[in-house]
C-alpha cells in the first residue's frame, strides 16, 4: 500500500456549523415546497363525462365501443400499424396490448363534469346528477368496476357559478360519505383558475368539509385546471401557476391544461386551436417547470377531432391523435384528457409504443448504473431516476411486465422504486 495522503484544513467546525445553521430555514422550505414526486401512479388520461350521461356502463361502455370501432376499421394488427405508421416490430405486441387494455380497464382516470360539458337545465337537475354520480362512483369502487381514478370536475370559484360549484362539490362529497366513505381514487378538478385566491377559497371549502366529518386535514386534494392567460402570468409578470401550488397548501396534485380555453383566451382561431400551438406549448413549458419537484403532475389537453364517420375520416383523427399523444409523451406529459372512446385505440397505441421501443435500451443502461457495469452512456442518478420512472410508468398502464422488466434489469419493484425516488440530497448517495 502506498503512503496515506496527509490531510489539510484550514477551517475550524465552527465555520461548518454556523453555514449549517444559517441555511436551517432553507432546508425546511425546500422539503416543504419541493417534496419530489410522491410515487403513486399517474393516469395516462382522463375522460371526462357529462354529469347528466354518466351510469354505471359509462366505462364498459367506453371499452366496448373503442373495441367495435377497431374491428370496424382496424380489424388486426397489420391494418392498425399501418394507419398509425407502427415498425413491424412492434405491431403485434402493441395491438394485442392494446385489445387487452379495452377489455381489462379501458379507462384509468374518470371525470364526471359539471362544467362546460354538463347539460343539466337548472339546480335541481344539477342536484340530483351529482347525488347520483356519488352513488354509482361508490358502488363502482364497492364492485371492482371503477377506473383507477375517478371523481367530479366541478364549476369554477368565479363569482357567476361559484355557489352552484360549491354546492354541487358538497352534494357530491357528502353523497360519497354516505354510501362508505371517499374512495382511495377520488380526484377532484377545479378548472378556470385565474387567481391563486381561488385556489385558497377551494382549500377553505375542502377544509370545512373534513371538519364537519371528522376527516383527517389535508384528506382531499384536487387538481387545477390551467385555462386563461392570467393562471399563467400575473399582471406583476410573475408566473401565476406557481403562486397557485403553494395556495394550495400541498393538496394541488396535478395542473392541466385547458386546450381550447386557453387558446380562445389568446385569440388564437378555432382552426389552430390544438396542444401543439406555440402557445400551448409555453402555458405547459411554464406549467411544467412551476410543478417540478412539488409533487404536483402536469397533464396535457385533449383534441377535439374526433374519429368519426367513414374509416378514412377515422384513420385521419387517429393519426392525428396519436401523433398528438407520442408528440405529449416525449415533452414528459404524460398525461391528457380524451373526449371520445374511439380517442382511446390511439392513446394507448401511442402509449405502449413508447414504453416498447424504449424499454430494452433502458432496461440495459438502468441494470448497468445498479451493478456498476461500463457501457456506452455514462449515466448518473438523476438519470437513473429517469430510467425508473419510465420502467415503472410503462408497468402502471400495462405497456410493460413486471417480469420482463424484472428479467432485463435484475431489479424488484422495490429497488425501481427506490431508483425512482431517492430523497432531496440522496441523489449522490444512490451512486456509491
Amino acid at each position: 500500500m502506498g503512503q496515506q495522503e496527509k490531510v489539510a484544513t484550514s477551517l475550524t467546525g465552527a465555520v461548518r456549523e454556523g453555514i449549517s445553521a444559517s441555511l436551517v430555514p432553507v432546508d425546511e422550505e425546500l422539503a416543504r415546497r419541493y417534496p419530489g414526486d410522491p410515487g403513486t401512479r399517474q393516469p395516462v388520461h382522463t375522460v371526462y363525462v357529462p354529469g347528466e350521461a354518466f351510469d354505471a356502463g359509462t366505462i364498459r361502455s367506453w371499452g366496448d365501443r373503442a373495441l367495435a370501432m377497431l374491428d370496424e376499421h382496424a380489424p388486426d394488427a397489420a391494418s392498425f400499424a399501418a394507419v398509425l405508421g407502427l415498425p413491424d416490430a412492434l405491431a403485434a405486441d402493441v395491438h394485442a396490448r392494446v385489445r387487452a387494455k379495452l377489455e381489462r380497464e379501458p379507462v384509468e382516470d374518470l371525470r364526471v363534469d359539471f362544467e362546460d360539458g354538463y347539460g343539466g337545465k337548472d339546480g335541481t337537475a344539477e342536484d340530483t346528477d351529482a347525488a347520483r354520480a356519488a352513488r354509482l362512483v361508490s358502488e363502482a369502487y364497492a364492485g371492482g368496476t371503477a377506473a383507477p381514478y375517478m371523481g367530479i370536475r366541478m364549476k369554477c370559484m368565479e363569482a357567476a357559478v361559484r355557489d352552484r360549484g360549491i354546492r354541487t362539490t358538497d352534494v357530491f362529497l357528502s353523497g360519497l360519505m354516505e354510501h362508505g366513505g371517499l374512495p382511495d381514487g377520488l380526484v377532484l378538478t377545479l378548472p378556470k383558475v385565474t387567481y391563486a385566491e381561488q385556489v385558497s377559497a377551494f382549500v377553505r371549502l375542502l377544509e370545512a368539509f373534513e371538519k364537519a366529518h371528522g376527516l383527517d386535514a389535508g384528506r382531499l386534494g384536487f387538481e387545477i385546471q390551467i385555462e386563461t392567460s392570467q393562471a399563467i402570468l400575473a399582471p406583476d409578470g410573475t408566473a401565476t401557476v406557481a403562486r397557485m401550488i403553494d395556495a394550495a397548501e400541498g393538496r394541488a396534485t396535478g395542473l392541466h391544461y385547458g386546450t381550447f380555453d386557453y387558446s380562445a383566451c389568446l385569440g388564437v382561431s378555432a382552426a389552430h386551436q390544438a396542444s401543439d400551438h406555440p402557445a400551448a406549448d409555453h402555458a405547459k413549458a411554464i406549467m411544467q417547470v412551476a410543478a417540478a419537484g412539488t409533487g404536483v403532475r402536469v397533464s396535457d389537453g385533449s383534441t377535439n377531432v374526433l374519429p368519426v364517420g367513414t374509416t378514412e375520416k377515422v384513420h385521419d383523427a387517429w393519426r392525428l391523435h396519436y401523433g398528438l399523444t407520442r408528440r405529449a409523451l416525449a415533452r414528459a406529459y404524460y398525461q391528457g384528457w380524451d373526449m371520445h372512446p374511439g380517442h382511446l385505440p390511439t392513446r394507448y397505441a401511442a402509449v405502449f409504443a413508447f414504453y416498447r421501443e424504449g424499454f430494452e435500451q433502458a432496461a440495459a443502461r438502468l441494470s448497468a448504473y445498479a451493478n456498476h457495469a461500463g457501457g456506452d452512456v455514462m449515466d448518473e442518478p438523476a438519470t437513473a431516476k429517469a430510467l425508473s420512472s419510465y420502467l415503472l410508468r410503462g408497468i402502471d398502464c400495462g405497456a410493460l411486465d413486471t417480469d420482463e422488466v424484472a428479467r432485463l434489469t435484475g431489479l424488484t419493484r422495490a429497488d425501481l422504486d427506490g431508483f425512482a425516488a431517492p430523497r432531496r440530497g440522496d441523489l449522490t448517495a444512490t451512486a456509491q
